[in-house]
């Protein structure tokens, strides 16, 4: 049986009062009447309670829209679970953020795209959006909550990353997260904004660099290719590679998508990532621990000899494994090599010699 998960992001709901270029999920203003119920919601909280206690994100969506967010938190709390939430930031008020405080919420991350509130506004489909993030985060500061900022990189701001870099530390968030553009949902119709792969290698070096002496926390996500290119320059540099193992800042392994991190919709439909549309199974029809121990999509992403392409024979495989959503999107095989890589593998450079 496998490990229990690590972290599970759970789109509490799909409705959003923003309209991201971006946006895995295509969210829109309308609620969809499928989605879980308080009830459901609750007994999903006691099977994952019951199983492990794993970082739970409630995202969306936006999941302020739902009136419950506040009692399902609670319930997270309640139960064991430490209980975190991704939001644009936009609905934040005073009211709003001491009642996330009392539930129990203890962190929050906000998405900043963009150093300047033009390119923020941009890919968030909405004026004055940068505007009501960094309202919003002043508010969750003061009252306590720490702040997360969580940046998707693409053509559109990828010069503006050393910038958002500086805004993370000045504000005095605890953490940056940085993910790379995987084209699915409505990130599909700007699929051309995704940087290229030579450029995916430079700021993911430079990342590593800021890593060393940075005063908050630095994460990449969506990138597998980061704990390969870790491991080559401590090597190099005669150090230990910069991974932690626990806590909001836990780096074990490049994709986590099965293993240690898995996706559940606001239908309840459970997914390695938001990304990789593969069901698993459906909390609704089943229990979450079995979905988890037993699903096909599940147990071939545990098992690397699966892995194909360069990625099957790569000396890294073990701690990076590719991106599992970009193979699936370039191939409709989530086993299939990462696309999106530029590094040959030792082995196959002795083959093709």
């Amino acid at each position: 049986m496998a490990q229990p998960p690590k972290l599970i992001a759970w789109e509490f709901t799909k409705s959003c009062n923003l309209s991201c270029a971006h946006c895995r999920g295509s969210s829109t203003s309308k609620m969809d009447k499928d989605e879980l119920s308080t009830g459901e919601s609750k007994r999903f909280i006691d099977e994952i309670a019951n199983f492990g206690k794993p970082i739970l994100i409630l995202s969306g969506g936006e999941p302020l829209v739902r009136s419950d967010i506040f009692e399902i938190a609670s319930y997270g709390t309640h139960k064991g679970l430490r209980v975190v939430m991704a939001t644009n930031g936009t609905m934040v008020t005073s009211n709003i953020a001491d009642k996330l405080k009392r539930s129990g919420i203890q962190r929050v991350s906000i998405s900043i795209d963009g150093a300047t509130a033009r390119t923020h506004d941009e890919f968030r489909g909405m004026p004055g959006a940068f505007e009501g993030a960094l309202n919003g985060i002043e508010i969750l500061k003061n009252t306590g909550i720490g702040i997360q900022i969580n940046t998707t990189i693409t053509k559109r701001n990828i010069k503006e990353i050393p910038d958002i870099f500086e805004f993370a530390k000045n504000i005095g968030s605890d953490a940056l997260h940085i993910f790379m553009l995987v084209p699915t949902g409505r990130g599909k119709e700007i699929e051309k904004d995704e940087i290229p792969p030579e450029e995916y290698e430079d700021i993911l070096n430079w990342f590593y660099e800021k890593q060393k002496s940075s005063p908050i926390q630095l994460k990449a996500t969506c990138a597998p290719h980061y704990f390969r290119i870790a491991l080559q320059r401590s090597q190099e540099e005669n150090k230990n590679p910069p991974f932690k193992k626990e806590g909001y800042n836990a780096m074990t392994r490049g994709c986590l998508g099965g293993t240690g991190f898995c996706f559940v919709s606001s239908k309840g439909e459970v997914y390695p990532c938001g990304y990789l549309p593969a069901l698993a199974g459906n909390i609704r029809d089943e229990k979450f621990e079995e979905i988890w121990n037993y699903s096909k999509v599940f147990n071939d992403l545990r098992d690397v000899t699966k892995l194909k392409g360069k990625c099957g024979i790569c000396e890294y495989k073990n701690i990076c494994g590719g991106c599992r959503a970009r193979a699936y999107a370039g191939t409709g095989d989530y086993m299939d090599e990462e696309p999106y890589c530029i590094y040959n593998p030792k082995q196959k450079s002795r083959v093709s010699k």
